[in-house]
């Protein structure tokens, strides 16, 4: 689908400085008026949160036997967001810098698990037939590429065995590479997608890597006969009552970047957390089927556990399901680059958003980055 004159004329998302250090917040904030994008109206029935019992955030959390400040850290990462909600009602709602309860963030990754529910959904409906199909049987590949015969659940999983360098600060690795691909007026994540090179048996090898997403996305509009941002708006951004509009950036063919792509409110991004802490109901209306659900959080095979997720060469002591993280047992989270989270506790019945911009993101020197997770663990486990 090629981009009308006035989304053509705007800067690529290549173009924003991603990585080289450069102050990001108003960009993020701003982003539907700053590269092109797909809109997704809000739903026709919005559903605001209703408010619960005020919370204190905890004053300090606890890292590798280091206290830290909370409001510091929140500070030095560039929090713009962030959101606590315990069975379903808003207990703290914090907004700085450029961020506010009216303004669509970028979610960076934090979009694989929206793609990975419409997946879910698509499954469901009969668009795909089975996650076991190779998903070259849906899209285009060229012969003896990475994705030429490796099974949806394996790209699900990030198993796809297809070459991936995540490396911020290399200017040819493929994390790099794909951002290019986003490039106005030519750039084409389908092409991309269709020359991955293989390096490894898929499933037997659990990395992440975004152009598996960007593969899933490109599924969907091929199985559904739809592009990504009108298939979602219809199965998610209606049924769970979006307050506000939502976008997706398009690539220099009109193609969404389901890796990165999608923006909204924090209060928006809160609703995959509750309805995926639901499994998958919303107000009795099964959205995404809870076996997709309980699939998608949980660890399925040996390369997806703790101490197996590879990113780059570095293994993680967290899990990985489809296209969520899984940083402890029962818990899962949504991760974006610069801290974008999405965090979900059933247990403790919490959902938490936190968006930011924080600049150093993939530097050597970026010491702020790590303190996220034990912070929104540290939020969650003061809720009671």
């Amino acid at each position: 689908m090629a981009l009308d004159p006035e989304m053509a004329a705007r800067r690529s998302f290549n173009d924003l400085g991603l990585f080289t250090g450069a102050p990001q917040a108003e960009n993020f904030a701003n982003l539907k008026n700053l590269v092109p994008v797909r809109e997704m109206p809000a739903s026709s029935h919005p559903e605001p949160w209703p408010a619960g019992e005020p919370l204190e955030l905890p004053a300090t959390f606890d890292f590798a036997g280091e206290t830290y400040d909370t409001a510091k850290y929140l500070a030095d990462s560039e929090t713009s967001a962030l959101l606590v909600l315990q069975d379903g009602k808003l207990r703290a709602e914090h907004y700085w810098l450029t961020g506010g309860p009216d303004v669509q963030w970028i979610s960076m990754s934090v979009a694989k698990s929206w793609v990975s529910a419409v997946v879910g959904i698509a499954v469901a409906e009969g668009a795909i037939r089975s996650i076991d199909d190779p998903i070259s049987d849906y899209i285009s590949v060229a012969l003896g590429s990475a994705y030429e015969g490796v099974a949806i659940v394996d790209i699900l999983r990030m198993s796809s065995g297809a070459r991936w360098d995540e490396d911020y600060g290399n200017l040819e690795s493929d994390a790099i590479r794909l951002a290019r691909a986003t490039s106005l007026p030519d750039g084409s994540l389908t092409e991309f997608v269709a020359n991955m090179v293989r390096e490894s048996e898929p499933g037997s090898v659990c990395r992440y890597n975004s152009a598996d997403t960007q593969a899933l996305g490109q599924l969907i509009i091929n199985a559904t006969g739809r592009d990504l941002a009108s298939y979602m708006h219809e199965k998610l951004v209606e049924p769970l009552g979006f307050e506000q509009p939502a976008y997706w950036i398009l690539d220099g063919q009109g193609l969404e970047l389901a890796f990165a792509g999608v923006n909204m409110t924090a209060r928006d991004f809160a609703r995959i957390g509750e309805l995926y802490r639901h499994g998958g109901d919303w107000h009795g209306r099964q959205v995404v089927p809870q076996e997709w659900v309980e699939a998608s959080t949980r660890v399925a095979t040996p390369v997806q556990a703790p101490g197996a997720v590879l990113i780059g060469s570095e293994t993680l002591p967290i899990g990985y399901g489809y296209q969520w993280w899984l940083p402890t047992p029962g818990v899962f989270a949504a991760e974006g680059v610069y801290n974008q989270t999405v965090y979900v506790d059933p247990a403790r019945r919490v959902t938490v958003v936190k968006l930011s911009a924080t600049r150093k993101y993939g530097h050597a020197d970026d010491t702020v980055s790590p303190l996220a997770g034990p912070l929104i663990a540290a939020i969650a486990a003061s809720v009671d």
